[in-house]
């Protein structure tokens, strides 16, 4: 019996179900007492159980209370259940291997860089947003003429704001008109930039360096990247650095040039 209901259970049953129903197969018909008194089971437990056992069709009702008695099915019930539950978990398996790609994706790791895609006019607006979060100088390669053109009406609340909270920000950006235009604000907007020649350095999409982060704007394909990363923002900070004299050197020869 011991070696019966350790199958019964490993085939998907309880431990109170496969009692109840090797009970119920010895009775062969019973009503709730008679079945839990050979099952050694309280009643208030053998009601459940025998629910749960009609439910996997390994018991049947006839009757109805007080007279009410259970009805063992055949065994090969037993078997019939298990193939659906191997066919049903190799279903489950499969969709979850389907998704393990996705889980990763979300997955995370500490130190793991974090990396943000936000689609649209709405999304630009909120990597732009995460901007106004840093809590030091902005370093951004920017293309004002794109900028103004994708969200045209978001650009000057933008830089009072960040202006208000006191973060600035160094841009090396192209020297159009628009470029130009913009420098003439540079103080009030808490600005330093260096023009560069347009026909040369046009930066597409805008790239913005700030405390762990590097924020990306595909202005003409609608689409933000944030990626969260201290061991990247540093490396892109550096790489920043390298280039902003350089930078400044085209920006000062271009202007002796005109003269």
């Amino acid at each position: 019996m011991e070696n019966s209901i350790k199958a019964l259970i490993s085939s998907g049953l309880s431990a109170n179900e496969a009692k109840i129903y090797l009970a119920l197969l010895v009775l062969g018909r019973g009503t709730v007492s008679e079945i839990t008194r050979k099952a050694n089971l309280n009643r208030t437990t053998g009601y459940d159980v025998l629910d749960s056992l009609v439910n996997i069709g390994l018991a049947s009702v006839s009757g109805k209370e007080p007279k009410q008695e259970y009805i063992a099915e055949s065994p090969d019930r037993v078997e019939v259940n298990l193939k659906n539950k191997i066919e049903q978990d190799q279903k489950n398996l499969n969709e979850i291997k389907n998704l393990i790609p996705e889980l990763k994706s979300i997955h995370n790791v500490a130190g793991r860089p974090k990396v943000r895609f936000y689609e649209g006019t709405e999304g630009l607006i909120q990597v732009y947003e995460d901007t106004l979060t840093s809590s030091e100088t902005i370093l951004a390669y920017a293309t004002v003429d794109d900028m103004h053109k994708a969200l045209p009406n978001y650009f000057p609340k933008y830089y009072e704001r960040r202006a208000g909270k006191g973060i600035a920000i160094k841009a090396i950006i192209p020297k159009t008109a628009a470029g130009e235009e913009r420098a003439v604000h540079n103080e009030t907007e808490r600005r330093e930039t260096a023009l560069i020649p347009p026909d040369k350095y046009y930066f597409s999409p805008e790239i913005n360096i700030y405390d762990n982060k590097v924020m990306i704007a595909s202005l003409r394909e609608k689409l933000g990247i944030i990626i969260e990363s201290a061991e990247i923002a540093d490396a892109m900070k550096i790489i920043y650095k390298l280039a902003w004299p350089e930078a400044k050197r085209l920006e000062q020869e271009a202007e002796y040039i005109s003269k």
